[in-house]
C-alpha cells in the first residue's frame, strides 16, 4: 500500500435506499494546506433524514471535510454537490444561504453581549429573519439553560452553556443541514449527555440531516444511521452504524489508525 496508507473502500451509502439522490455528496475531493494535502479523493454522502457521524484519529481529515464541504476550505480537486448542484465557486456565505450550517469547535461569540442579545443577533441573518420568535422559542426549549441565562453575558458562560449557544445561533439560520464539529470537546459528562440529547431532539423534531464530527465513539454511534471513517486523509469504511463494531474501533483508534481488514 502507498504510503502506509489503506485503499478507499467502496461506498455503501447508497444501497438500501432505493434510487433516492443524496442531499449532499462529496465526490472524490482533495484539500491541501499550502503544499500539505490533507484530503486524497475523499467520498461520503448525506440523505435526506439521515446522521452520518464521521469518524478518525486526530490528523485524520475530519474538519477538513467539514470545513471543505461549508466553503471555508474548497477542495482543488473533486466536487461538493448539494441537492444535485455543484458548489465548485459558491463561496461559504452562499452556501450558508442554501441551508449548510456548520457548528464548528470552539465557535466564537460575542462575549460582551447577553445570550439574548447574542441569538437576537443570530436571528437578523436574511434566512432566518422569517419565524425568528417563534425560532427563539424553540432554542429555548431545547436549550433550558440558555433561557435561565438569557441576560447573563456569554463570556461568562461555562463551556456547556457556550456549545448550546453555538448550536442554537446555527439552528436560527433554519439549516437544512447541519455540520457539527467536536459538540462534545472538552465538556463534562453530564452537559456531554445533554449537548447529545440536544442533537437527537434536534434530529427529531425538525428531521434535519446531519453531518456529525465526534471523538466519543460510543456516543457517536449510538446517535448514528450510517459511519464514515478517515483514516490518513483517506476514506476507509463508509457502512450503517450498526454493522459497526465499536469495540473493534476503540482499538484501532488507539493504535494510531484505523483500518478495514
Amino acid at each position: 500500500m502507498n504510503g502506509g496508507a489503506p485503499p478507499p473502500v467502496p461506498s455503501v451509502a447508497a444501497e438500501g435506499r432505493g434510487d433516492e439522490a443524496p442531499l449532499l455528496e462529496v465526490d472524490a475531493i482533495e484539500v491541501a494546506y499550502g503544499d500539505v494535502e490533507v484530503l486524497h479523493g475523499v467520498s461520503l454522502t448525506v440523505r435526506e433524514g439521515e446522521i452520518v457521524t464521521l469518524l478518525g484519529s486526530n490528523g485524520a481529515g475530519k474538519t477538513t471535510t467539514l470545513r471543505a464541504i461549508s466553503g471555508l476550505r474548497p477542495p482543488r480537486r473533486g466536487d461538493v454537490r448539494f441537492r444535485g448542484r455543484s458548489l465548485g465557486g459558491v463561496p461559504a456565505s452562499s452556501r450558508a444561504d442554501l441551508g449548510i450550517a456548520l457548528v464548528p469547535e470552539g465557535r466564537e461569540l460575542w462575549g460582551g453581549l447577553t445570550v439574548g442579545e447574542n441569538l437576537e443577533l443570530g436571528a437578523y441573518g436574511r434566512r432566518s429573519r422569517r419565524g425568528a420568535a417563534k425560532n427563539l422559542e424553540r432554542v429555548f426549549a431545547l436549550f433550558p439553560r440558555l433561557a435561565e441565562r438569557r441576560r447573563e453575558r456569554a463570556g461568562n458562560l461555562s463551556g456547556g452553556e457556550r456549545r448550546m449557544l453555538a448550536i442554537g445561533l446555527t439552528l436560527l439560520l433554519a439549516p437544512k443541514l447541519l455540520l457539527l464539529d467536536e459538540p462534545s470537546s472538552d465538556l463534562a459528562p453530564a452537559m456531554v449527555d445533554q449537548v447529545f440529547a440536544a442533537i437527537r431532539e434536534i434530529h427529531r423534531t425538525r428531521d434535519i440531516p446531519i453531518l456529525l464530527v465526534e471523538q466519543n465513539v460510543d456516543k457517536a454511534l449510538d446517535l448514528a444511521d450510517r459511519v464514515c471513517v478517515l483514516v490518513r486523509g483517506r476514506e476507509a469504511l463508509d457502512a450503517p452504524a450498526n454493522e459497526i463494531d465499536p469495540a473493534r474501533l476503540h482499538a484501532l483508534f488507539l493504535e494510531g489508525g484505523v483500518r478495514t481488514s
